[in-house]
């Protein structure tokens, strides 16, 4: 549908042969779009957006007419699309690209549209096309729609562009320019009223997050949370002295801590203070932590465990605090090689020594380390690789011209081009023990199925171990057995640390147990 719709733009050059120019045949394309495809009706709908984008004389009022109807057709199979998103978190490269790529490309298009729509109400207000009161409710379907364009940027890490942020400003100074900034006013898929200021600092405040450690199911999450304490925030004009971001309307720029005062005030300055919403998010993060459910009016979306939500709202309290979380560690800069091999099957060949320092025949790749610190590395690499690498990935690291292999995790991710990104890995143990373990219960240890691990000798409480295993391995039921220089050794369950759907790691003491 997008390249078929695209190719036509050139034939419509007049306003009323385009068929989204006719009321009447705009209803019957909207009424023949598949109810049970969801991803085809997307397409589609995005189709129509991408042949409005290339005729500059479609009347702006229609075009906000035909705008409004797409997006409100295309709402519940976006959300069945984006739920199918979410919650496959073993989706191959092409599939999640083909679903990411369909969101994204909705977005990017509507927003393309609805600034075009306010263009015209601002600029041309003598033509009649759209009066100046439709200037609320278009600034805030603006503003959300280029919040959603942010949104799926942050679920692939960016890159961001910059500009973005200019065209959320201007949709905000437009709707203060009317004098409608706060005016209430309904969007589609929210409960309740909201206005062009509310939807900004919602965006001010996601971006403010540092969502880059969090996987995509984490930062839906994170923006939900974020819209329910809102209204704890404090948003000001002017600089207070436990503000903590700031942002400049007029300017193509993201907002930013407020390390240091802007060179110079100006009336288009908005300033973020967490105030109430921080202790509120510390509130409901400490009801969850002592076991209890996830309130009934915290609208996320789906339901989720607890633990889950509590590991999201951990990093928004961090992050929008009072004062922000600084470095653990100072940060060296270096610039040296290093080799990455991915995964725990990888891990586990090189740990085993088995086949030497470096194992032919493992997709071994070569990054580049800029920083170092004692919790970890920053690297930069210059071709990203396509289908594993993820927050949250596990990775075997070897500095260059040396023979130790580190064991490390992705924690945080930026793409600052489509084949360059930046990487914050932390150091999980410089030590480490390839083991096939079983279950303890196993009646016999030659009989019993065994499960590949690693054995992390360094960095842990005493008499413990922290220990890695495949997905789905750990039981706080199960002790588990190994040998080890011909002495076995037991490890009792303590408490699993981490969970991704490659992995698990857990905290385990350990004792010996005999000889065999």
């Amino acid at each position: 549908m997008f390249e078929k719709v695209a190719t036509l733009g050139g034939m419509w050059g007049g306003k009323s042969d385009h068929p989204l120019a006719n009321p009447r045949e705009m209803r019957k394309i909207l009424s023949e779009l598949p109810k049970d495809n969801a991803f085809k009706a997307q397409d589609e709908i995005t189709g129509w957006l991408e042949s409005l984008a290339g005729i500059d004389d479609f009347p702006v009022g229609r075009l906000y007419d035909v705008a409004q109807a797409l997006e409100e057709a295309a709402y519940p199979h976006l959300k069945r699309l984006s739920r199918e998103y979410f919650q496959a978190a073993r989706l191959s490269r092409s599939e999640e690209k083909r679903l990411w790529s369909i969101n994204y490309g909705f977005w990017r298009l509507l927003s393309a549209a609805y600034a075009r729509c306010l263009g015209g109400a601002v600029d041309k207000p003598g033509t009649g096309e759209l009066p100046s009161s439709v200037v609320p409710a278009l600034s805030v379907r603006l503003i959300a729609a280029l919040g959603a364009v942010l949104k799926w940027e942050q679920f692939h890490y960016g890159p961001m562009r910059a500009e973005l942020w200019r065209s959320l400003g201007q949709a905000l100074l437009a709707a203060e320019a009317a004098d409608a900034a706060e005016k209430p006013v309904p969007l589609i898929g929210k409960a309740g009223m909201t206005s062009p200021v509310i939807e900004y600092q919602k965006v001010m405040v996601f971006q403010a997050a540092s969502l880059g450690s969090l996987l995509p199911l984490e930062i839906e999450i994170a923006e939900r949370l974020i819209a329910h304490f809102l209204g704890g925030f404090v948003f000001t004009r002017s600089a207070l002295i436990d503000s903590v971001y700031w942002s400049d309307l007029q300017l193509a720029q993201p907002p930013l801590r407020l390390a240091r005062m802007p060179a110079c005030a100006t009336p288009t300055q908005r300033f973020i203070k967490p105030a109430g919403a921080h202790q509120e998010m510390l509130a409901l993060l400490d009801v969850l932590e002592r076991g209890g459910d996830v309130p009934a009016e915290l609208d996320l979306g789906g339901q989720y465990q607890p633990k889950l939500v509590a590991r999201v709202l951990n990093h928004l309290t961090s992050y929008l605090a009072p004062v922000p979380p600084q470095r653990k560690h100072d940060r060296h800069r270096v610039m040296h090689r290093m080799s990455v091999l991915h995964g725990l099957v990888n891990a586990f060949v090189v740990f085993s020594g088995e086949f030497g320092g470096r194992p032919a025949g493992l997709p071994i790749e070569s990054w580049v380390v800029e920083n170092v610190s004692r919790g970890g590395f920053g690297a930069v690499l210059g071709d990203v690789p396509g289908e594993w690498l993820r927050v949250g990935a596990l990775i075997a690291m070897q500095p260059e011209g040396g023979d130790n292999w580190l064991i490390g995790v992705v924690r945080r991710y930026h793409r600052e081009s489509e084949n360059e990104a930046r990487i914050g890995i932390e150091a999980l143990s410089r030590q480490a023990n390839a083991q096939e373990v079983h279950v303890r219960s196993a009646s016999s240890y030659g009989a019993a199925a065994t499960t590949p691990v690693l054995l992390l000798l360094d960095g842990n409480e005493a008499g413990q171990l922290r220990v890695i295993l495949p997905y789905g391995s750990f039981s706080p039921r199960e002790s588990l057995e190994y040998v080890r220089d011909g002495r076995r050794f037991v490890l009792d369950p303590v408490l699993l640390l981490e969970q991704t759907a490659d992995y698990e790691l857990a905290r385990y003491r350990q004792g010996a147990i005999g000889t065999v």
